[in-house]
């Protein structure tokens, strides 16, 4: 009777320590999924009227300190830090440009971003001078941009008289 006790003491024992794993298991799984929650990037998007900087800021030092300039694809934003690309969409025409702020602004309360002149024009925003746009954090896509790979096979180059010498191009020299 007192080996049968043992048996049955053993194993609950053994039953409490595989509960005790169970549940090391399940916090270590609720651990692990809470990081990873915490740690992905989390893309949030900002829906918001923009417009663009007058003529006159052309040539000024922004806050960055760069100088803006009307053809440059910049911004003001509040919040995002220098050198940040931004992604605008124009939800009415489907258009975007990718952006760089470089700015601080803007300082009215209606308004999300300020765009340089070549953006809102690439945005096709001109006219109205302020529009409804969505602007999100602009991420690399390795699926939509492919490296471009060329293949010198044979260079001809033009001469200003005809010799019957052949010229022949180093590929390794010119590509240094």
């Amino acid at each position: 009777m007192k080996n049968v006790q043992v048996i049955i003491f053993f194993l609950n024992l053994q039953c409490e320590n595989q509960k005790q794993e169970t549940m090391k298991k399940f916090f270590f799984f609720i651990i692990v999924l809470l990081i990873n929650i915490l740690t992905s990037p989390i893309f949030a998007q900002q829906k918001g009227k923009a417009s663009y900087y007058a003529d006159r800021f052309h040539g000024r030092k922004t806050s960055s300190g760069e100088i803006y300039h009307r053809d440059s694809l910049t911004c003001a934003h509040k919040t995002y830090p220098f050198g940040t690309l931004l992604e605008v969409k124009n939800p009415k025409n489907g258009k975007s440009v990718v952006v760089e702020v470089t700015d601080r602004g803007p300082f009215s309360r209606s308004r999300v971003i300020d765009l340089s002149y070549a953006a809102a024009r690439q945005l096709g925003i001109l006219n109205q001078g302020v529009a409804h746009v969505e602007l999100q954090e602009w991420t690399w896509n390795f699926l939509k941009f492919q490296p471009i790979i060329f293949e010198f096979k044979n260079i001809f180059v033009n001469v200003s008289h005809q010799t019957k010498k052949e010229l022949k191009v180093d590929k390794e020299k010119v590509l240094k």
